[in-house]
């Protein structure tokens, strides 16, 4: 059995789509999808990328053509009227999440992507991330503190270094052992990749 790394920022766009597949690309290899946080903005800095955002002519055309693979997925995505959005307290519940709960970490993924690309809130503000926290059942104090322990903090600077050295350059980002594959538009190569 093989395993799927996914590196994922919650700003990405393009990762929310990836992820609304990643279920049914399990199911069809056989293969364990293995969710790994990491910091967008640190990656494009350490990379020299940036966001396809910042090219208003492949911004514009980045968003239809997101459209068009939300409509071939059959999933519902709407554009963030507040993109880009902060995402380092985001990523650093992820981080957090995953190291100390377990259990409530793809609980968080879930309605992260979703309340960032379908309801469409911004999530950037931290009144409108603690209702939305404290409506999913997370205790906005408790999260708080979560992402400002020192070792979650650590945590999530260790995993986007870990990245960067890997080649990683954007999100998402998939492994198949040593593997690399960029984009949601690549999830036929790492199907391939996985069933290999």
């Amino acid at each position: 059995m093989k395993t799927i790394e996914f590196l994922f920022d919650f700003g990405s766009p393009a990762t929310y789509l990836a992820h609304t597949q990643l279920p049914r690309l399990a199911a069809d290899t056989g293969a364990t999808v293995q969710y790994v946080p990491m910091l967008l903005g640190g990656v494009f800095k350490a990379s020299g990328n940036q966001s396809p955002i910042t090219i208003p002519a492949k911004g514009r055309w980045m968003f239809q053509d997101l459209a068009r693979f939300a409509r071939r997925y059959g999933v519902p995505f709407t554009f963030n009227p507040h993109f880009p959005i902060n995402t380092l307290t985001l990523m650093r519940g992820a981080a957090g999440l995953q190291m100390r709960q377990p259990d409530n970490f793809m609980r968080y993924v879930d309605l992260v992507f979703r309340a960032l690309w379908v309801e469409p809130v911004n999530l950037g503000d931290p009144a409108v991330l603690a209702s939305t926290l404290s409506a999913a059942g997370f205790e906005p104090a408790t999260f708080l503190a979560l992402v400002g322990d020192a070792e979650v903090k650590a945590r999530l600077l260790a995993l986007t270094e870990a990245a960067v050295a890997r080649g990683v350059f954007g999100a998402p980002s998939f492994f198949v052992g040593d593997e690399l594959f960029f984009g949601q538009d690549r999830l036929d190569f790492v199907r391939e990749a996985a069933l290999g």
